[in-house]
């Protein structure tokens, strides 16, 4: 039996936004007797402590950490709902993620076509690495998201949406690269662990016999490839990254294994999707051509 009611949610929510009481009731126009009630009578329901008094601010305890997300996917959902009984279009806040790379080089003409296809959504995107991303998509902070090759998803949806070909970069002073071996001396410059492209890089790495020896960890293609180009080490990135930065010329590109080189990027979400991803899905269905078998 539900003991849950949507208005607890929304105050729950907007306490965690205020850090207390006295905010979140200026906010939600209420009495702070009542706020303080909701939050009371809502613990009592769920069995847990929800907050962690500190001083006059509110800390989320355990149970409120878990709850967050359940709050802000179902009072989303309900808003959902209202706006596709009043309107034909999807409204509101759309949580994405998104790799770098998709987001510098494949994302700019999607976003802006969904943009004036559906004006009434607010897209907000964030970035983070494959394992990151699936992860937060499992927790529901954010709806879906594009996530590159390998990874490991068996609970969400996915549909195949870029193909991208992955390049091995080195300064232009390197020779050749034939074979891991020729790279046992030199540093690894690469996303943290997560980066699914890191992963086929060391996997690469690894076959033949190889580790890298030292290895510096970025936050952005820009710092890494201008890192490779001053001499530093050597990087895998998508071909597309290299020519969104018009980057082509300062580095050399070395060609990986054909079962390396050629990787998709997926979007993945968990469940039934919401109206805009429901459009977003459309949109991509429509826009890119079945992927070749491998």
């Amino acid at each position: 039996m539900r003991t849950i009611d949507l208005d607890s949610l929304e105050i729950f929510r907007a306490v965690v936004a205020e850090g207390g009481v006295i905010r979140a009731a200026d906010k939600l126009n209420r009495v702070q007797s009542n706020v303080t009630t909701r939050i009371r009578q809502l613990e009592e329901r769920l069995g847990h402590k929800l907050f962690h008094r500190q001083g006059r601010t509110l800390r989320l305890a355990p149970a409120g950490h878990r709850l967050l997300p359940y709050a802000d996917r179902l009072l989303r959902l309900a808003d959902e709902a209202e706006s596709e009984l009043r309107s034909d279009l999807p409204l509101g806040i759309f949580r994405l993620g998104s790799l770098e790379s998709t987001a510098g080089s494949r994302l700019p003409a999607v976003l802006s076509r969904f943009h004036k296809l559906y004006p009434g959504v607010v897209v907000e995107l964030v970035s983070g690495t494959t394992d990151a991303l699936v992860r937060r998509v499992n927790t529901f902070e954010i709806e879906a998201a594009f996530v590159s090759e390998p990874f490991s998803a068996p609970d969400l949806e996915a549909l195949p949406v870029f193909e991208e070909e992955l390049v091995l970069i080195t300064p232009q002073s390197v020779p050749a690269v034939t074979g891991p071996r020729d790279l046992a001396d030199a540093t690894l410059i690469a996303f943290a662990q997560g980066c699914s492209y890191r992963r086929v890089l060391e996997q690469w790495l690894g076959k033949g016999g190889v580790a890298a020896s030292r290895s510096l960890e970025f936050s952005s293609y820009q710092a890494m490839i201008a890192c490779v180009a001053a001499g530093t080490g050597f990087a895998i990135v998508p071909l597309s990254v290299l020519k969104a930065l018009r980057a082509t010329a300062d580095v050399r590109q070395h060609a990986l294994p054909e079962r390396l080189r050629a990787n998709r990027t997926h979007l993945v979400w968990h469940g039934t999707p919401s109206v805009a991803l429901a459009r977003l899905v459309e949109m991509l269905e429509k826009r890119v051509p079945p992927p070749t078998g491998r």
